[in-house]
């Protein structure tokens, strides 16, 4: 593609990227304090619903596989 449109297109990245630019400038980023204490707060999540999912998968296999098969 040659001409005005792959000009256009051109114009339209370099206003994409200053866009971008400007808006990078309004991020508010996290303290370092902010970030250990909200990853600390996801990793505390996480083990929970691991432990949870653990539970869970114990007691279904338990229903499932022991407690079903004992009928037949």
């Amino acid at each position: 593609m040659t001409g005005p449109g792959r000009r256009n297109l051109v114009l339209r990245v370099v206003d994409f990227l200053r866009d971008v630019r400007a808006e990078m400038r309004k991020v508010t980023w996290p303290t370092v304090d902010e970030l250990r204490k909200a990853t600390m707060v996801i990793i505390a999540f996480v083990a929970f619903l691991g432990f949870t999912i653990g539970v869970m998968d114990t007691i279904l296999q338990f229903v499932l596989v022991t407690a079903i098969a004992k009928w037949f």
